[in-house]
């Protein structure tokens, strides 16, 4: 057994986990299906910038020219063959919004439900600083003092005993 990790074996497995190691970024470019791109690369590069703007539906966080999920490969077949049909990058865009919603983009246009979105925490923090406040102000207001009739009064239920 030790007779196995001597001299050139030794240097043979280094240089095969060194080669390993080497080639594991270009394994990883291997995964995008060049067969998917556009013969003219000026519509290749602008189906690539529609594609970053767009969110990939499963995995939300990556657009579709980064994920390597089905629905986004599908998706980036959609946006080239609109591109192939001579559309611009805004045309396609907005097919992909009146197909999927607001939510397919990456940067989603500021409208009243994403300003509402935005500012509920702020809202939400303000609601509760006026709630502490005012029951903070409850529980350290002194009671009024007591009237004349309620002295009376008092001094007489003390007098039942």
């Amino acid at each position: 057994m030790r007779a196995l990790f001597r001299g050139k074996t030794v240097f043979r497995l280094k240089a095969a986990l060194l080669l390993v190691c080497l080639s594991a970024p270009v394994m990883a470019w291997a995964v995008d299906d060049p067969s998917e791109m556009l013969p003219d690369p000026k519509q290749e590069r602008q189906a690539e910038a529609i594609g970053a703007q767009l969110r990939c539906l499963v995995c939300q966080n990556e657009s579709i020219e980064d994920s390597s999920a089905g629905l986004a490969r599908d998706l980036r077949k959609v946006v080239r063959e609109h591109v192939a049909k001579g559309e611009n990058s805004q045309q396609v865009i907005d097919w992909m919004v009146a197909r999927y919603g607001n939510f397919i983009r990456l940067s989603p246009p500021v409208t009243i439900a994403t300003l509402l979105l935005w500012g509920m925490p702020v809202l939400a923090l303000l609601i509760g600083i006026v709630s502490a406040v005012m029951i903070f102000r409850r529980r350290t207001a002194t009671p009024a003092p007591l009237s004349a009739a309620e002295q009376a009064r008092l001094r007489e239920l003390g007098d039942d005993r």
